[in-house]
């Protein structure tokens, strides 16, 4: 790899008239011989993304978060139409705090309230379902035979007679347990939602957010409480919490700004990689709408990873001029420099940044693909803010003569035989071989423990109510006080069994959906289950005078197509060639979920046949299981792809597979550790944290390739592996660190957010910044010492061989071509040997 080395003594060269600006590559002089060019072009493209990016919205969509192309999601999507309100629904329960449902007052709340829900966009009216909606339904067995009629009696009138009524025809409605609560104090509307409003446009979930809301604060009193769950409110409350992202975003660039600055001392260069970086971010947000995308709370977070690995490109380009000046270098000649020694390195570290994000194109589920595009775009515009703009900028304004001076304190020092840095002392350490040794065991140690912890790891939530909302969150009181009084949960597993056209009522049929109806009864995590078959048996206790006796499908294929016709819609479809089994979990935690998927499959696998096909799934807690699926296998793929490709870029660019496991491993072991931490803190994997381990690979690999391009320029030129380590530290090193223990607090701060997923990432991004740091200045050098040492003497050995083609060997290493290796270990041997 040919750079200049940043150590190594270089002619001076104070007056630019003496620069060959026809030196450098292609790349170099097409963009620094026309600098105002560049500088105008990126000045105009700023203000366009500036204003694209006024025109950005921040929304989500429950059709982009499940895995359309699962089976499971197949086999719902081949038959929404007849499983409306199995999907996307808002449950509100409206709880009367000073008595029973069975109020005048209460009631008339109830159906106010009712009737503005089923008028909000995006309701699927057809299928909404309240006490006082048509479709809720009462059976009866009187001397006359079976009778029925909606639940709100016709001619109700408020008054007693009409209450009492009410109650009689509630208690014979079955309702009680699901729209209505067990302690009969309050009762549900279910609002089932479409993916578009009626002028075609997708639901603004933001929208009804904020009208679901509105309602709340009008019902909400001393006596009426109002609670709602579902998606919609999710993404809703999410939404909310989000926009004080700003307010974190905003702590972590003035963290990152205040320390940058600590280092340096020179305002204009940190203000230029803080701008820098701000204007990949204005960019990348412009770019967005242009490309017909939208910001959802899972990628709303990307512009701060953006901005982070801006400043971490930037702080090194930076330093790197900084150091050049302080040499007495032309600024616009050290910007220069610094990009022919950098440039590779910075683009090798942010191909894999992309390659880290591209890859969660590989999960089938479009939010994350979404993310992986949003975030592959941010990625893309560093290559131009902060590998191009910010040399240029930097080549015109320079930055202090005091901070370029102070930069070099530590090379000095070392130069004029001083002692070294306390903390440089101490990492070099790890180039000799007890420390080397003793850090690789420590590392495999960590490794094996943090493997073993990682085979705990869960794929979906493992916690109730909405894992990405604080415990004590409204949405999740609201979701318990759910859980607490209706049996029917919000998690609902739906069963699709599919037959011939009118044959869903054969008893046969029949028999086997009684049978998985049973089985699923007795799984832990199942409040309750409902069904065509389960119906059936009601219903003949029923016309048994109500004998439990008669509690048991009866084989008369007569009386079945009997009770079949006057049964709810909802449990079997208009040409009678799809029933549904209905299972009310108490939560959609992994390990439920599982239990559910597992005894339903095999359960199909034992009773499939012509006349039934049982299938999965439908319902919030089927597509759950669907999507964990999906992201369980993923997350080992993904992993695949991301080190795959990460491995042949930076073989491309090392072409040392020696220093490839140097630069890899550390990460690996980031990530061990990673998935280890998510088991200790009782996260799982699902869509809010995968990206998050994919993220860490790509972003950790800048720290290791800035640090080992600069080991290996060294040891090609002849040095040992403590003095190349040790050039390395003082020019890109000491970035890695202040750039790593930076990001680290500026993500960390993300733990005092209200949105637990998103204090989750902060966790771990902060865990991924720190670790993929010690990696790069611990465990890389350790890992070189047992695998370069080969290739050093490889160069011994030529120099040897070499030496007496040199007749000057007091000639000075910096007047030797770098694409020299040989020719540079020779001299070094004679110079070493004199």
């Amino acid at each position: 790899m040919k750079v200049p080395s940043s150590t190594s003594s270089q002619t001076v060269i104070r007056d630019l008239a003496h620069f060959d600006h026809r030196s450098g590559s292609l790349l170099e002089r097409a963009l620094f011989n026309h600098r105002w060019i560049v500088l105008v072009l990126c000045l105009g493209l700023t203000l366009l993304f500036g204003w694209q990016a006024t025109r950005l919205q921040l929304n989500a969509s429950f059709e982009k978060m499940i895995p359309t192309d699962h089976p499971y999601i197949l086999n719902y999507l081949s038959h929404r139409k007849e499983l409306s309100g199995l999907g996307n629904a808002v449950r509100i329960a409206v709880e009367n705090k000073t008595g029973s449902i069975y109020d005048a007052h209460y009631l008339e709340q109830l159906q106010k309230l009712n009737d503005q829900v089923y008028l909000l966009p995006g309701v699927d009216r057809a299928f909404m379902k309240s006490l006082w909606t048509p479709a809720t339904r009462w059976v009866g067995v009187t001397e006359e035979g079976l009778e029925g009629g909606p639940v709100i009696p016709d001619g109700y009138k408020g008054d007693q007679q009409s209450l009492d009524a009410l109650k009689r025809n509630v208690e014979r409605s079955n309702e009680i347990g699901q729209l209505v609560a067990f302690d009969q104090r309050s009762s549900i509307i279910y609002v089932p939602l479409l993916a578009t409003t009626p002028d075609g446009q997708p639901l603004d979930y933001t929208r009804l957010s904020q009208e679901l809301e509105s309602l709340r604060q009008q019902y909400q009193s001393d006596t009426v409480g109002v609670h709602i769950t579902g998606f919609a409110k999710v993404v809703g409350d999410l939404i909310d919490g989000l926009k004080q992202i700003l307010m974190f975003f905003g702590a972590a660039l003035v963290i990152t700004a205040a320390v940058l600055y600590w280092y340096t001392r020179c305002v204009r260069s940190t203000a230029l990689v803080v701008s820098c970086s701000l204007v990949a971010v204005v960019w990348q947000l412009g770019l967005l709408p242009i490309l017909g995308y939208q910001l959802d709370p899972y990628s709303v977070l990307v512009p701060f990873l953006v901005f982070a690995i801006g400043m971490s490109h930037g702080a090194q380009k930076m330093n790197g001029i900084m150091q050049d000046i302080g040499r007495g270098v032309h600024k616009q000649i050290a910007a220069r420099y610094t990009f022919r020694r950098l440039f590779l390195a910075g683009l090798t570290a942010l191909l894999c940044d992309a390659v880290g994000f591209a890859v969660l194109m590989i999960i089938k589920i479009q939010v994350i693909q979404d993310l992986a595009v949003i975030a592959s775009i941010g990625v893309a515009v560093l290559i131009f803010t902060n590998l191009i703009l910010l040399p240029i900028l930097l080549s015109y304004l320079g930055v202090s003569q005091r901070a370029a001076l102070r930069s070099l304190k530590s090379e000095q020092l070392a130069e004029a035989g001083g002692a070294k840095h306390a903390m440089w002392r101490f990492l070099d350490l790890f180039t000799q071989r007890k420390w080397a040794t003793m850090g690789v065991v420590v590392a495999a140690i960590l490794a094996g423990g943090g493997y073993l912890v990682s085979l705990q790891l869960k794929v979906g939530d493992l916690d109730p109510g909405a894992p990405e909302l604080r415990a004590d969150s409204r949405y999740n009181r609201d979701n318990a006080f759910m859980a607490g009084h209706y049996g029917a949960s919000s998690d609902v597993f739906a069963v699709m069994v599919k037959t011939p056209a009118g044959a869903c009522s054969d008893y046969d049929t029949l028999r086997r959906v009684d049978n998985l109806d049973w089985q699923l009864r007795g799984l832990q995590g199942v409040d309750s289950t409902n069904s065509l078959a389960l119906l059936n048996r009601r219903v003949l206790v029923g016309l048994s005078e109500g004998s439990s006796k008669w509690y048991e499908l009866l084989n008369n294929q007569a009386t079945l197509n009997m009770i079949t016709a006057g049964a709810p819609r909802g449990l079997y479809n208009e040409d009678c060639s799809l029933l549904t089994l209905y299972t009310f979990l108490s939560d959609h935690k992994a390990d439920t979920l599982s239990r559910v998927v597992d005894s339903v499959e095999g359960f199909a696998k034992d009773n499939n046949s012509d006349k039934a096909q049982f299938l999965l799934a439908a319902g919030n807690a089927g597509i759950e299981a669907a999507t964990n699926i999906v992201v369980k296998k993923a997350s080992h793929e993904m992993l695949w792809w991301v080190y795959g490709a990460v491995i042949v870029l930076c073989l491309v660019t090392f072409r040392s597979w020696r220093a490839v496991l140097c630069a890899v491993l550390p990460l690996v072991l980031t990530s061990i550790l990673c998935e280890a931490l998510m088991v200790a803190l009782g996260i799982g994997v699902k869509v809010a944290t995968l990206p998050v381990i994919a993220l860490g690979v790509g972003i950790g690999v800048d720290y290791a390739l800035y640090v080992m391009s600069i080991v290996l320029a060294r040891l090609r030129e002849g040095a040992t592996l403590s003095e190349a380590y040790y050039s390395a530290l003082l020019f890109t090193g000491k970035v890695v660190m202040l750039t790593g223990v930076t990001l680290a607090i500026g993500v960390g701060t993300w733990v005092f957010s209200p949105i637990k997923f998103q204090a989750d990432m902060g966790i771990l991004l902060a865990f991924m910044f720190v670790w993929n740091m010690v990696g790069a200045l611990m465990l890389l050098p350790a890992l070189a010492y047992f695998l370069l040492p080969r290739s050093e003497r490889k160069l011994a050995r030529e120099g040897r061989r070499f030496a007496q083609v040199i007749p000057q060997p007091s000639v000075s290493l910096a007047r030797l071509k770098v694409d020299e290796p040989r020719t540079r270990a020779a001299l070094a041997f004679k110079e070493g040997a004199r």
